[in-house]
Order: C-alpha cells, then sequence, then structure tokens
C-alpha cells in the first residue's frame, strides 16, 4: 500500500509563470533545524530555482525559516541546499537546460516515507499573452462548474 505524500508548500506561482515541459522527484540535504521548520510548514518556494554546478543540482532562494528553539543550532533560511538526483537524471536535466529558455524550477516540496521531497520541473517561461490566455481558460472552467454547479442544485 503506498501512502500519500504529505504536502508541505506548493508553489502556484511556477504553474503560473512556466510551461510546465517535465517533472522529476529529488531529495533535497538539510540540516537538522531546517526539518524542524519544515514540519512547522515554515518555508517559502515562491522565488527558488535550481542550478546545475559541476555535476551536482542546487535549490536557490527556497526560505526556511530559522527555528525557534534552535539557538546557535540555526541555519542560514536562504543558504543554497544540495538537491540530490541520480548522475543519470542530472545528465539529462544538463542537456535540456543548456537549450534556450529552459530552466529548473521547484512545484512543491512534501513528505515521503518521512524524507523531504522536490518536486523539480522543467520549464521554460511564458510569455504575457500565454499568461493571459490560461487567466482566461481557467475563469471560462470556473464559470462552467459554478453553471453545473447551480443546474444540479435545481
Amino acid at each position: 500500500m503506498d501512502e500519500k505524500p504529505k504536502i508541505i508548500v506548493d508553489n502556484r506561482k511556477a504553474r503560473h509563470d512556466y510551461h510546465i515541459i517535465e517533472t522529476v522527484e529529488a531529495g533535497i540535504a538539510l540540516k537538522g533545524t531546517e526539518v524542524k521548520s519544515l514540519r512547522q510548514g515554515k518555508v517559502n518556494i515562491r522565488d527558488s530555482f535550481a542550478r546545475i554546478k559541476d555535476g551536482e543540482v542546487f535549490l536557490h532562494g527556497m526560505h526556511i525559516s530559522p527555528y525557534e528553539q534552535g539557538n546557535r543550532f540555526n541555519h542560514d533560511p536562504l543558504r543554497v541546499r544540495k538537491l540530490l538526483l541520480h548522475k543519470r537524471e542530472i545528465v539529462k536535466l544538463l542537456g535540456k537546460v543548456q537549450e534556450r529558455g529552459y530552466t529548473l524550477v521547484p512545484l512543491s516540496l512534501y513528505w515521503k516515507k518521512g524524507k523531504c521531497k522536490v518536486n523539480l520541473a522543467l520549464a521554460k517561461g511564458k510569455q504575457l499573452h500565454d499568461k493571459r490566455e490560461t487567466i482566461a481558460r481557467k475563469d471560462a472552467e470556473r464559470r462552467i462548474q459554478r453553471a453545473m454547479r447551480d443546474e444540479n442544485q435545481r
């Protein structure tokens, strides 16, 4: 029986700002007080992104608030964190990131079997008209759902 992952934080802005090409699950190297802050849900991945350097993937811009009871053992909230991926996955991502316009953005952070995982997406930035189109499509879907719900209540 496969247990459902418990989502810590979801990056909805990423789905608005980027076309998601593919996703990959990665582990994340954390320090002790970071894990405790994550368990409290004190994390922000809205402006974060990943970079590949020297055959390793690093997550930049993720803010994990310092743990309140951590005193001197606390970490730097914006430190660069290493993502744990297999070498073949890194090589595959590196080939695609070197193409023009592709980037790596985290979509969500979640617990899976007691380990913190990040859902990393290979994405391409949307133009302004693409964002407007997405908003219009979601608005139309919302109106349709509302009309269907009102029709079913009659």
